[in-house]
């Protein structure tokens, strides 16, 4: 198994389209060992792009703070299994309590209210937007 993790600054984004890198971690899910990572940069941000990227790369699971409703749907339709509203922190220690089933999740921040505006894979907050 495969999970990706938007990152920026080696942590996990809380946006999930405003992500520098990714953090692909593949894992033994039976072990619920972590076998390898790679931070790996993602192709220009497009509406659509991500979910085929990652799902060309072998990734079924994304774990994110924040990703619209259109984003989750794209990566569905590729099999891809998301769980958003994870708080920022190292991509290995989330995959750790992700596979221990220990990960803390809250709300999706880009679900939270109409103060997000949702382009593709991503969402802004009301304060982005108004720059």
């Amino acid at each position: 198994m495969k999970i990706a993790i938007p990152t920026a600054e080696g942590q996990l984004c809380a946006h999930f389209g405003h992500c520098q890198q990714f953090a692909v971690i593949e894992v033994d899910i039976e072990k619920k060992a972590i076998l390898n990572k790679e931070m790996i940069t993602p192709p220009p941000h497009q509406p659509g792009v991500l979910p085929q990227w990652l799902n060309q790369m072998g990734c079924n699971t994304v774990i994110a703070g924040g990703m619209g409703q259109r984003a989750i749907g794209m990566f569905s339709q590729f099999g891809i299994n998301v769980v958003t509203g994870a708080t920022p922190g190292n991509p290995e220690d989330i995959v750790t309590d992700f596979l221990h089933k220990k990960l803390v999740t809250a709300d999706n921040i880009c679900d939270m209210s109409e103060h997000h505006s949702h382009g593709g894979e991503g969402c802004r907050s009301h304060e982005e937007n108004s720059q």
